[in-house]
């Protein structure tokens, strides 16, 4: 790509050996892999710091993942408040099955809201290491990423001048809708896309946690799903048609409909509350091969999505930072590329095995509301077998907590 002047009056261009789009958890991650080894580097965010620290998203890390997080001084905060999830609960067909995956693996989860996350980050990046960010930030597009001096051009919000960027690597870390995955020629880059035809009704409730765990219900009339977030705060889904519009869900609906779905014997009503958030996601994944284009490498979102069906994309996104700070910080103050060179294979062998249990929670979760009365029998088969064979228990949990990569 050709780099179109900067304005007149904005200097000369700044260098840093790094350039870091985007203020994700995988931006964030890698931002302070580099300083922690002496490297500078510059994020550029098109939001405020207020936006991305208070901005709701996911909130179940792996342990793997905080154990990553935690060797390169980044979980202090999260082994002192997340919670930890030993166990989940489906419901179907009007009981509760519990199954208590620490019992058969060892492992459990971390319940530590992203927000929660991104703002240790922060801190930890732009407070504590001295790591240089810029909020804000307009009009960024990426050039020359397939030469050995890419650069990155962006609006200052408070000059309103253009400024030039100049590295040596650019980590497109901008999610979804960023401009660095815009920034793939075409010809040089596959996506493969699956739409999986349904909605989900995102909704955060002021209600303390109906369960100590993790609830799933596999309904006929739709999905529910039930997250706690903290202990003030709950997450829950429900099924519906994709591109619904919110405002067709009135707040008593909602608790009428999710009360309905996650209804079992022995198990009391759910505790309502004040819905402070509620969106509909249309369920769907995409997948970009390779991802790197030049010296430009992707992560996180902007590499692949992963619906939240089982709770995987922040996790891919910590996966990915691990790789490409570590690999980063060989290249640069070794002249190692040996983690450069197989950053993309490396990582998409974990995306794709998440993207397939994605799939496969998908047909659970959905199955009986399908309408088709065979799906509806494979799915209820499906979780029958789960809790009947210890085998196919240990399966599903294994998949479900994510394997560790250094295992």
């Amino acid at each position: 790509m050709t780099f179109t002047s900067p304005h007149p009056n904005s200097g000369s261009p700044q260098r840093f050996p790094v350039v870091v789009v985007g203020a994700g958890p995988a931006g964030l991650t890698i931002g302070n892999i580099l300083r922690a080894a002496g490297i500078d580097c510059l994020v550029l965010e098109t939001e405020t710091r207020e936006f991305i620290e208070q901005r709701p998203r996911a909130g179940v890390i792996e342990e793997w993942a905080v154990r990553g997080l935690e060797q390169r001084g980044l979980a202090e905060n999260l082994l002192a408040r997340a919670q930890r999830h030993t166990q989940c609960e489906f419901r179907f067909g009007g009981q509760r099955h519990r199954l208590s995956y620490t019992e058969l693996t060892g492992h459990h989860h971390y319940v530590y809201p992203q927000p929660l996350l991104v703002t240790d980050l922060v801190r930890e990046y732009a407070d504590v290491r001295g790591g240089a960010i810029r909020f804000g930030v307009q009009d960024v597009q990426l050039h020359d990423l397939d030469t050995d001096r890419p650069a990155v051009s962006y609006t200052d919000p408070e000059t309103g001048q253009q400024q030039l960027v100049q590295g040596d690597f650019v980590a497109g870390c901008d999610g979804a809708r960023g401009v660095t995955r815009a920034a793939l020629p075409p010809e040089r880059a596959r996506i493969a896309r699956h739409d999986y035809g349904i909605g989900w009704l995102a909704l955060l409730a002021e209600a303390p946690p109906s369960s100590d765990c993790v609830m799933f219900g596999v309904h006929p009339r739709g999905f529910a799903g039930h997250m706690a977030r903290s202990p003030e705060v709950t997450r829950y889904y429900l099924e519906c048609p994709p591109g619904d519009d919110p405002d067709n869900w009135p707040d008593e609906r909602v608790w009428a409909e999710l009360q309905h779905r996650l209804a079992a014997t022995g198990a009391p009503p759910l505790t309502e509350g004040r819905l402070i958030e509620k969106r509909v996601l249309d369920m769907h994944n995409y997948v970009v091969e390779p991802m790197v284009f030049g010296r430009l490498f992707l992560a996180g979102d902007a590499a692949h999505l992963t619906a939240p069906i089982a709770a995987k994309g922040m996790n891919l996104a910590l996966h990915d930072a691990f790789l490409l700070g570590d690999a980063l910080v060989a290249y640069v103050t070794k002249g190692d590329s040996t983690g450069l060179g197989g950053y993309s294979e490396a990582c998409l062998s974990r995306v794709w095995d998440y993207q397939e249990f994605s799939q496969w929670l998908s047909e659970v979760y959905h199955g009986t509301s399908s309408g088709d009365p065979y799906r509806a029998g494979t799915t209820l088969a499906r979780l029958r077998r789960v809790f009947a064979s210890p085998s196919a228990g240990l399966a599903f949990a294994e998949s479900y907590l994510g394997k560790d990569p250094n295992s």
